[in-house]
């Protein structure tokens, strides 16, 4: 019979300084195409929003809409990062076409691309276009068309939440001076209105003040003035009820 050979344990071979010398070249080569990818997708990004700059101050209003959307496809598209890094272009554009003299079409564009930047950069460095953006969204709540409605209460809710301690005392006097848009459209005609305007007025709570009173009251008066008292310890959802309901 044929002895069996018995194979010493021998250590794994280390790679010699040559092969490592091998590795290094490749190394470095692949670090600098990763890094010349990243370079042309920053600038592919930077060239798309020159595109669209251009575009978004056209004459023709086709193409000031279509640049609206193309900047709504960006936001949704491109990192986080890269998007906070041009929001300050990108809100430039955005809130011209939210101001557009001549197009409806163009301002529905950019309340909806709006939506979608502040979901991005969660309200942050808005700056003076905070106010320049609650204007305007305040205007189209009671906007005929459905569309535009729907989006400008989306919007103005986002802005309650992102009004934060600089611009709180702004915003509470345009949430004070939209009560009578935020009540009526509970009850739109259109069901996804409705339910965005419900939405909005759940975020707007905080910011709503009792209106003041006259001095000289009936004994009507009075007795609405004990109801309010004891409504206002109401849940704001209670409130909602009552109204939508035609309690009060």
């Amino acid at each position: 019979m044929e002895q069996t050979r018995k194979i010493p344990n021998q250590p794994l071979p280390t790679p010699t300084s040559q092969s490592k010398k091998r590795r290094t070249p490749l190394l470095s080569f692949l670090s600098k195409v990763s890094w010349k990818l990243r370079l042309q997708k920053r600038e592919l990004l930077k060239n798309v929003l020159f595109v669209l700059a251009e575009r978004a101050r056209d004459p023709n209003a086709k193409k000031r809409r279509l640049a609206m959307r193309g900047l709504g496809a960006l936001a949704q598209e491109a990192p986080d990062k890269q998007v906070r890094k041009y929001k300050k272009v990108m809100l430039d554009l955005l809130v011209r076409g939210l101001y557009d003299p001549v197009s409806s079409e163009v301002i529905h564009e950019s309340v909806k691309t709006l939506t979608i930047m502040l979901g991005k950069i969660q309200g942050h460095g808005l700056g003076s276009f905070f106010i320049d953006i609650t204007l305007q969204a305040r205007t189209l709540l009671d906007d005929e068309d459905d569309s535009v409605r729907y989006s400008a209460f989306v919007l103005f809710g986002q802005l309650a939440s992102f009004a934060g301690w600089r611009w709180k005392k702004f915003f509470t006097q345009q949430v004070n001076q939209t009560q009578d848009s935020l009540l009526s459209h509970l009850q739109d005609e259109s069901p996804k209105v409705a339910k965005a305007c419900k939405m909005t007025v759940r975020a707007c709570v905080p910011y709503l003040k009792p209106r003041k009173e006259p001095s000289f009251q009936s004994e009507e008066d009075q007795k609405n003035r004990r109801l309010s008292r004891q409504l206002s310890h109401c849940h704001p959802e209670v409130l909602l009820f009552f109204y939508s309901n035609k309690i009060l």
